[in-house]
């Protein structure tokens, strides 16, 4: 007996072991980003974010293009469109929706919202859905040309967004006037959190929270290349022929699962560049883009599979590294690749902690068996407490800041959903790249949208 216990205790031990220091470098890495936004805001002194009017007037007012890619979108498409419209405030722009022979009822959804404004242009590609996004954006983009060539003029800029996003009324105002200084604007994205699924929807609007107000912040202070949310960014019509021109006249990358990550990387490789725009309306309201995201455990998980899988396994082997001299560019790039790493730290951390607490119960009942000495996994064990003690309040802070102190009680259980979430998303992740690898086709894994009643949420 006290024998087969040695050997538990030596792989708990070890597995605690492997866990506590994983914990403690991704602890540290986290810390430094939190030092680094300090420093910032130190740098920067006493500020608040500014007003529409602190914005330079547009040097050539111009059209914006909103792209709005759709396959299987009947549920959200028409309400999409409607609120749009009736939301812009802007005196030029037209929006392009991307959709698929196949998927009729997607189709006359958006026909209905069409026929009663001539800003909607529906563009139906050749090939049935679904594909990927991306080729359903280079089929738009290809639209705009022609569109463009008709009228005779050039459109300013390329606007995205998402099927289920509810816009703010001067996003494209703010994308007018920036665009004019900068390759590529992208807005904050804050999730919606959905009544019925406080912990699985909200545990979004706790990530984008602190990854938009802090992590994003950073990463565009250091100089990194800013990568792009897929929704709620403008870039000019320039950088994508540039980009165009060396994908054989196709701005995005069809053959990518995160074509909006990567996009941003390279147009800052191209030396375009970004503004992350935190601006704030005439109520102090934040100008950003706003939407239900996944509500069900399954649909979360297939989500974040996809992200995993595009940012951190695909898009490793696609976008490589940075410039050699580009410390900044590297340490991001790492950050954004350590998931699924993460997830076996994570998942050793759950397990093996899990046993240490069995085994010790064991030896209570065991008293001739002899525990095995757990001191430096104490002192690590207490470090990273430490630090996950650190790592929720800067959570809570950050889901305080924008959705209130009720929403930032709730984000220490969803931290706990967020993770699990990933955990299961891991493997996931791993045998989709593997299929990719041997060549399977990519398609739109999407999920079921919905878009909030705006009538009775005041939005």
């Amino acid at each position: 007996m006290s024998e087969s216990l040695g050997i538990i205790d030596i792989i708990v031990r070890e597995a605690v072991a492997f866990a506590a220091v994983g914990l403690l470098i991704g602890g540290i890495d986290d810390l430094l980003v939190d030092i680094a936004f300090f420093f910032w805001k130190i740098w920067r002194g006493p500020s608040t974010l500014p007003g529409m009017d602190a914005l330079p007037t547009p040097s050539e007012p111009g059209r914006l293009a909103v792209f709005v890619p759709a396959w299987d979108e009947v549920a959200v498409i028409g309400a999409m469109l409607s609120a749009a419209v009736a939301r812009f405030d802007h005196d030029d722009y037209r929006i392009f929706v991307g959709l698929y022979p196949n998927d009729r009822a997607t189709i006359d959804a958006a026909a209905r919202v069409a026929a009663r404004d001539p800003r909607i242009r529906l563009v139906i590609g050749q090939r049935d859905g679904p594909t990927t996004k991306a080729d359903c954006l280079n089929t738009l983009w290809h639209a705009l040309r022609r569109a463009d060539d008709r009228d005779g003029r050039r459109t300013k800029a390329v606007v995205l967004h998402d099927a289920e996003d509810v816009v703010h009324p001067l996003e494209l105002r703010v994308f007018d006037s920036l665009i004019d200084h900068y390759a590529v604007v992208q807005l904050p994205v804050l999730p919606l959190v959905k009544r019925g699924s406080r912990l699985v929807s909200g545990h979004y609007a706790d990530e984008f929270a602190e990854a938009h107000m802090k992590q994003l912040v950073i990463r565009t202070a250091l100089g990194a290349g800013m990568p792009l949310a897929g929704t709620g960014c403008a870039m000019s019509t320039a950088i994508l022929e540039t980009v165009a021109a060396t994908r054989d006249g196709d701005p995005f990358d069809a053959s990518s699962l995160t074509e909006d990550y990567e996009l941003g990387l390279r147009i800052a490789q191209l030396g375009g560049a970004g503004r992350f725009a935190r601006i704030v309306d005439d109520a102090g309201a934040l100008i950003a883009v706003r939407a239900f995201f996944p509500a069900t455990f399954d649909a979360a998980v297939r989500q974040k599979a996809r992200w995993m899988t595009g940012i951190a396994l695909a898009g490793w082997d696609r976008t490589g590294w940075a410039r050699p001299q580009a410390l900044a560019d590297h340490w991001m790039r790492m950050r954004d690749r350590r998931a699924p790493l993460s997830m076996v730290v994570l998942a050793a951390a759950y397990v093996g902690l899990t046993a240490w607490v069995l085994t010790f119960l064991v030896h209570a009942m065991v008293p001739a068996a002899q525990g095995w000495p757990a001191m430096p996994v104490v002192w690590l064990a207490g470090a990273n407490i430490g630090l996950l003690v650190w790592r929720l309040s800067m959570r809570m802070a950050f889901t305080a800041r924008i959705y209130g102190l009720a929403e930032a009680f709730w984000s220490l259980p969803r931290f706990v959903v967020g993770n699990v979430i990933s955990l299961i998303a891991a493997p996931r992740a791993v045998v989709r790249y593997i299929a990719m690898l041997r060549g399977a086709a990519l398609v739109w894994d999407k999920t079921r949208h919905e878009f909030p009643d705006l009538r009775s949420s005041g939005g």
